[in-house]
């Protein structure tokens, strides 16, 4: 077992794990984070998506061991203090999602993008989420979702 300590969602968490475990597995199995979905096991799908020091990358790529010492920020880690952050409202708004399991990668990879492109246009949207997958919409209301976030300030830091 290897020591770890990580920021997650603004609290250094600290544990001993094996050096095989996945972010992904932290985060759901030894913090109890379960809003980061397992969805492929490939990393094709983007339903792990977190992020980690400032950008998104899929947590089921990543060992614990080496994000020793990093922050991450979860989907728990959006909202503060009782407020949804812009994309979450965003995707509230839009009807961004329909059977919800890849929402919360998306959401993490849309705050990256607005982060990067506090005003994206719609093709640099879709390029901005093409690393992850929605297997019940077309996708329109996902865009429209991160438009909205756009235009009320979904550009914001995540913690």
């Amino acid at each position: 077992m290897i020591p770890v300590a990580i920021t997650v969602n603004g609290k250094v968490r600290t544990a001993h794990v094996e050096p095989r475990t996945l972010l992904v597995h932290f985060l759901r199995e030894h913090l109890n984070l379960t809003g980061t979905h397992v969805g492929c096991d490939t990393s094709q799908c983007g339903a792990c998506t977190v992020i980690v020091d400032g950008r998104s990358a899929k947590s089921c790529t990543i060992f614990a061991v080496q994000a020793d010492g990093s922050t991450v920020t979860t989907i728990e880690g959006l909202a503060a203090d009782g407020k949804l952050h812009p994309v979450q409202e965003g995707f509230w708004e839009e009807h961004g999602l329909q059977c919800g399991y890849c929402t919360p990668g998306m959401i993490m990879s849309a705050v990256n993008l607005l982060q990067d492109n506090p005003s994206p246009d719609e093709k640099q949207i879709r390029e901005g989420i093409a690393g992850n997958f929605c297997r019940c919409t077309g996708y329109q209301h996902i865009v429209n979702a991160i438009q909205h976030a756009a235009k009320h300030g979904g550009g914001k830091a995540a913690r």
